[in-house]
């Protein structure tokens, strides 16, 4: 169970209670901190061990303040026609943002969401409380064991967004993992990834590489300079076995505050360079990042 450390205190703003100081817990994963935001009255970010993991805004969870997570925002509203409900799995909870944003802008959606962090879990189930509406499950278990228990075919969407002490655990990188994702991923869905890397790059390529083995269609999302191996920082890997919607892709990509640029097709191979796929016998954790990465 998370223990507290830190109540937060709040102020009244009318009829709402606005957040005014952090609140501090020791989980699984390390030190939480839910941190409020200044400029939006129930809005937090999630830190654990002083790496940054959520943001959530109460009052607006289709709100994503997030680089990679706006990204990952993209590719849910390109998953289906707008507002139309889906099958979600999220591998990774952290403060549930992407699930609530499912939940805001799918309405009737029914996801579940994977958290081996149990006490992160009860963490944010007290401090941010999920709209009692949502049809959100979320299970304290490992994120394979968690998409070893969802059935084939069921999900448009597959999320995977898992990090252990800021890095992407090495059962969570090889072919048997997306073999998996492949299994419950039905025909026309999309799974997304949001991966950490930086120079030379080679945890990047690898994952491409271990994604083109199992879906025939992938893209890639990223700031221009973190592709050209100039600075630790996130990509977001987007699979199908169908075309994607990379002209839509692309064009909310360089909109976004914090514009990307999406490699496909022959640039994308290449830009893989021949790296090989990753197996669970040659598996590693993600690079750690530097330090300066969260300064």
């Amino acid at each position: 169970m998370a223990r507290a450390k830190a109540k937060p205190r709040t102020k009244r703003s009318g009829d709402r209670r606005v957040a005014s100081q952090p609140v501090v817990a020791t989980v699984d994963g390390g030190l939480a901190e839910l941190m409020p935001d200044r400029d939006r009255a129930r809005a937090w970010s999630l830190l654990i061990d002083g790496a940054p993991q959520s943001h959530v805004d109460l009052d607006d969870p289709a709100y994503l303040k997030f680089e990679y997570q706006r990204r990952l925002g993209h590719v849910i509203d390109l998953a289906a026609p707008p507002g139309k409900p889906v099958h979600a799995v999220h591998l990774g909870g952290g403060a549930l943002t992407l699930a609530r944003y499912v939940a805001a802008t799918r309405p009737r959606s029914t996801q579940h969401a994977v958290e081996r962090d149990a006490a992160l879990v009860q963490l944010v189930r007290r401090e941010l409380p999920l709209d009692p509406n949502t049809r959100i499950r979320v299970r304290s278990v490992d994120a394979r064991e968690g998409l070893a228990k969802v059935p084939d075919g069921w999900a448009d969407l597959v999320i995977a967004d898992v990090f252990s002490g800021a890095r992407t655990p090495a059962h969570l990188t090889s072919t048997e993992f997306l073999d998996d994702v492949r299994r419950v991923v039905k025909a026309g869905g999309f799974y997304a990834a949001n991966l950490a890397d930086g120079p030379p790059l080679a945890h990047l390529r690898g994952q491409i590489a271990t994604a083109a083995g199992v879906f025939p269609e992938l893209a890639l999302v990223a700031d221009p300079a973190v592709l050209r191996g100039r600075r630790f920082g996130n990509a977001v890997l987007v699979a199908s076995d169908r075309p994607l919607p990379i002209a839509e892709l692309t064009r909310r990509a360089a909109s976004d505050p914090h514009p990307a640029r999406v490699e496909h097709g022959r640039t994308l191979t290449d830009f893989t360079g021949g790296a090989a796929a990753v197996t669970d016998a040659a598996a590693v954790a993600s690079p750690a990042p530097p330090p300066s990465a969260f300064g």
